[in-house]
């Protein structure tokens, strides 16, 4: 599986650089979500611009993805699907479940929103 990670202090980008999101690429993608889970990211935003292609074990690893970083408060954003992703993701019903924008940037400013509503709630909770 090709990706790159970009780490920052709130969120890390992950950008996957695949033209299918298949059986192929689908376990490498959970096993790394959950390494980065496991390291303590709690906000992730996954593009997916190049993948023109996703079928349902892609589907699962992004609502794997999606389950571990909300168990923990945290948000998963998909950004830059292609069209087929997109009707894919429509099709089973998962728009309502997962964060999707447009561009990168729309997805990271959802990670600060979310970050400034959690801390909001934190120090209203005190």
């Amino acid at each position: 599986m090709k990706y790159t990670i970009d780490k920052q202090e709130k969120y890390c980008l992950m950008r996957l650089h695949e033209e299918k999101l298949d059986s192929s690429v689908a376990p490498g993608l959970k096993s790394e979500l959950i390494t980065l889970h496991a390291e303590g990211v709690r906000n992730i935003v996954l593009d997916l611009s190049e993948v023109k292609y996703t079928d349902s074990s892609g589907l699962s690893a992004l609502l794997v993805g999606n389950r571990i970083m909300q168990e923990d408060g945290g948000v998963f954003v998909l950004a830059a699907l292609s069209d087929h992703t997109s009707k894919l993701i429509k099709i089973s019903q998962l728009d309502s479940v997962l964060n999707i924008l447009p561009t990168v940037e729309e997805a990271v400013d959802t990670v600060f929103m979310h970050e400034i509503e959690k801390d909001l709630k934190n120090t209203d909770g005190n």
